[in-house]
């Protein structure tokens, strides 16, 4: 406003200086061109008496009179007629004849203030050589008109300058309302974001770019609301699923020391912790290995393997477990397929993973099926449930960092994490439909190709 406010100042002063100096010179010129239709005939007489009384008839019948005063200066410079009829040398300053005399043209203009107080403009102009009573004809004008017209020139200015000044202060008051009130309301808000309270929403009161900020921030509170209400159902969840475990081999522990005569209940203890540690070490394993994919450490040892060894291999990992639950699980094994170039123990993981879920979801009497084909250069397989499914809502979000859809059973939340970020890594896909209530279909698709 500072800046805006010096520049309409010297606007203001520039603008007042070149209207003065355009009616200066306008009343100048208007000077020039009046006494020189007064002068021109002057020059065709050869005699004094002529010139002389030519002179006199030019003063005396001068025929505007109301606006302008012709005198007639003697050669010393004193005034000898008026148009008027006054006498004007009490109060009119002649030193414009002498500055004539001096210049090269023989004329001057000059701008006096009389003692009446009234502004006058002065042209001086030296008639004629020849040894007459006259020696130049002097033209004046009032010049208040001018000045007035200034003076009015300058109100108009001024309230024009106070008007934009005013509507500046209206703009920027608008400004802080709609951009500065907001943005500072979003700053108050986003410090509480950053405390960990995401309660308060910003109400955008605009569809400009403000309001657009304001429901990304809002967009961005609720992501991070449920960013963290997932990890923390996500450390629940691990520390139950370790604390089980360690309940268990803690307990059979205990019970094989109180028992040391019983072979029999040894042997089942040591069964239970075996199988407990080696579930403890899958948990911490899997943790461990989405740590090296947020960290970016993750890494494969590529080389050309068969894809159903190790398709093969999980199959019979969970054939005896899914028998004990009373679960039929089918693998639909076909003679041969292409080889691919991946891991084959992070490929493996991905099948125990998947397979996994589907026997942990999948009730007693059900079915898991596995099935691998070639489809269009691409190696399929599709493992498939009768399980409780997953609901539409849930479905997008399975393969997200933490989170879990169905809280009843076993696990951490991030195996399809990292089973979908392996298969990425090959440059395949993984897909989930399902059905809650009716069971839940992975398709997991891999890129026949030597070498990435």
């Amino acid at each position: 406003m500072g800046i805006v406010l010096l520049v309409l100042l010297v606007v203001d002063v520039l603008a007042l200086v070149i209207f003065s100096n355009y009616y200066s010179n306008a009343a100048e010129q208007s000077l020039t061109a009046k006494l020189e239709l007064v002068i021109s005939p002057l020059s065709r007489y050869q005699t004094v008496s002529g010139l002389e009384s030519e002179i006199e008839s030019s003063v005396q019948e001068f025929d505007e009179k109301e606006k302008y005063e012709l005198v007639a200066l003697s050669t010393s410079g004193e005034v000898l007629l008026t148009s008027s009829g006054f006498e004007p040398s009490e109060w009119l300053d002649l030193s414009g004849y002498e500055k004539a005399l001096d210049s090269e043209d023989g004329e001057y203009c000059e701008t006096l203030t009389l003692s009446s107080g009234e502004k006058v403009m002065c042209y001086t102009v030296i008639i004629s050589s020849l040894p007459c009573e006259y020696g130049a004809l002097m033209l004046m004008t009032s010049i208040d008109l001018i000045d007035n017209q200034i003076f009015k020139i300058g109100v108009v200015l001024t309230i024009s300058i106070l008007a934009i000044i005013l509507l500046m202060l209206f703009v920027g008051l608008s400004f802080v309302r709609s951009i500065v009130v907001p943005v500072r309301q979003m700053c108050d808000i986003s410090k509480k974001y950053a405390e960990g309270d995401f309660r308060e929403r910003i109400e955008p009161k605009t569809s400009d770019e403000i309001g657009e900020l304001a429901e990304s921030i809002n967009y961005m509170a609720t992501e991070l609301e449920n960013s963290d209400k997932v990890k923390n159902e996500f450390i629940s969840s691990v520390s139950h699923e370790l604390r089980t475990p360690l309940t268990a081999i803690k307990g059979w522990s205990e019970t094989a020391l109180e028992i040391s005569d019983d072979p029999e209940t040894i042997q089942k203890a040591m069964k239970v912790i075996t199988g407990e540690t080696e579930r403890l070490s899958d948990m911490v394993e899997e943790l461990l290995d989405f740590s090296r994919i947020e960290d970016g450490r993750f890494t494969l040892n590529r080389e050309t393997c068969d894809i159903l060894a190790e398709l093969g291999e999980a199959v019979l990992i969970y054939g005896e477990r899914a028998k004990s639950l009373g679960i039929k699980l089918e693998y639909y094994e076909p003679e041969m397929l292409p080889f691919v170039y991946g891991d084959r123990a992070r490929l493996r993981q991905v099948f125990i993973n998947i397979i996994d879920n589907a026997v942990k979801y999948t009730n007693q009497g059900g079915t898991v099926s596995v099935e691998a084909f070639e489809q269009d250069k691409e190696i399929v397989v599709l493992i498939s449930d009768t399980g409780v499914g997953i609901s539409p809502q849930d479905l997008p979000k399975v393969k997200t960092k933490f989170y879990k859809a169905n809280h009843t059973r076993r696990g951490s939340g991030i195996g399809l994490a990292v089973a979908n970020e392996i298969v990425e890594m090959h440059g395949g896909s993984l897909t989930i439909n399902s059905e809650l209530g009716k069971g839940t279909t992975v398709r997991i698709t891999l890129p026949i190709t030597e070498q990435f």
